[in-house]
């Protein structure tokens, strides 16, 4: 049997009919493409971590419940004691994990544009998964849309990334509320940028009976340590953590991410200034006749370029050595956009003077 044919007996054909998810390589380049945040850890804080570090025993499995660490994340939310969290390997995880538990063929419903990983696991498993395009005006929801094909397609979960990745923007609250009150299965809010939005749906977990709020500590500073949580029912985090295989939170990240958020202090100055950078890096990006920045809830902002150009412009400031994302291939509302995470001062002004010259190049071809 030729490798092609093996392949193809062994893999199912919506795997086979699949692209991987490719991360763009970042050598050497000003990294703002991936919503990470740029600042480090202050030494002393780093001194006392590695310090701490010193007594992980990594000839040990972790504890499967990371119990101290959950408990540092339910007072670090605010979560109510009768409500439950589940952890994962960073949100993918967790968005793996529910939809793995659904019926075959179940379908899955989420806003289009929105986080790629919804339908990346949808597809894999073999869901139907259903993207309703947001209004292009605002990119708000099309809560019409969405009621619709609740009642048409019956989606066992819903996805709704607050703010929303890649525009950035929150949707409207009563909106949401009228989403989660017509479904008869689950609603996942995503905020995993909640640092930046100064908005939450943990209080509504008391109303709806069907909501789950996720979040993760890679957008606050924390990206490497993979670490992602999922607040809700103690009876469908239980259903849940049948199918988490154990020892999925590694030693390493439970004494790190405890360690860390017990000292948030400084991540919650290093929000603040990304958050002042980013009104910053907005009102440079409007002040271009041929640009058009979207305003943003996050820690990035879309913004759209002259007609056919968006290509040309991220090959232009990535030959100046900066790495954005480019989203026009994605189509719909993003034709003609990029998107740009909020860096350092030193970081935005290279981008603000490499997309300057981009611009100028347009205007002398």
């Amino acid at each position: 049997m030729t490798q092609s044919n093996l392949i193809a007996h062994v893999f199912r054909k919506k795997v086979l009919a699949m692209s991987a998810y490719k991360v763009a390589d970042a050598t050497g380049l000003i990294k703002l493409d991936a919503m990470e945040n740029p600042y480090s850890w202050p030494d002393a804080i780093k001194e006392q971590w590695l310090e701490l570090l010193k007594d992980c025993q990594l000839n040990r499995y972790p504890d499967p419940d990371a119990k101290a660490l959950g408990q540092t994340l339910k007072q670090l939310t605010q979560l109510p004691d009768h409500f439950d969290l589940l952890l994962g390997n960073g949100s993918d995880e967790i968005i793996q994990l529910l939809l793995m538990a659904l019926p075959e063929g179940s379908a899955v419903l989420a806003p289009a544009p929105g986080f790629v990983m919804y339908k990346q696991i949808s597809d894999s498993l073999g869901l139907k998964y259903i993207g309703m395009p947001l209004l292009t005006d605002g990119f708000d929801l099309d809560l019409p849309g969405m009621l619709q094909a609740i009642e048409q397609y019956q989606p066992r979960i819903i996805f709704l990334a607050y703010p929303n990745n890649p525009t950035a923007n929150l949707f409207n609250e009563a909106a949401i509320v009228e989403i989660v009150k017509a479904a008869q299965g689950l609603v996942v809010i995503d905020e995993a940028y909640a640092p930046f939005a100064d908005a939450s749906f943990i209080d509504q977990l008391d109303h709806y009976d069907n909501l789950l709020v996720m979040q993760t500590v890679s957008k606050l500073g924390l990206a490497g340590l993979r670490l992602g949580y999922l607040m809700g029912s103690p009876d469908i985090i239980e259903q849940l953590n049948k199918i988490r295989l154990p020892y999925n939170i590694n030693s390493l990240t439970q004494m790190s991410a405890e360690f860390a958020l017990s000292n948030k202090a400084f991540f919650d100055e290093q929000t603040q200034a990304i958050c002042a950078e980013r009104a910053l890096v907005l009102k440079a990006l409007n002040d271009y006749d041929e640009i058009t920045a979207y305003s943003s809830a996050a820690n990035f902002i879309l913004f759209k370029t002259p007609p056919g150009k968006a290509t040309d412009i991220f090959l232009s400031i990535k030959n100046q050595g900066v790495l954005i994302k480019n989203m026009t291939s994605q189509g719909g509302v993003l034709t003609d956009c990029l998107r740009v995470t909020i860096g350092t001062p030193e970081e935005n002004k290279a981008f603000l003077d490499a997309l300057h010259n981009s611009l100028k190049e347009l205007q002398q071809k």
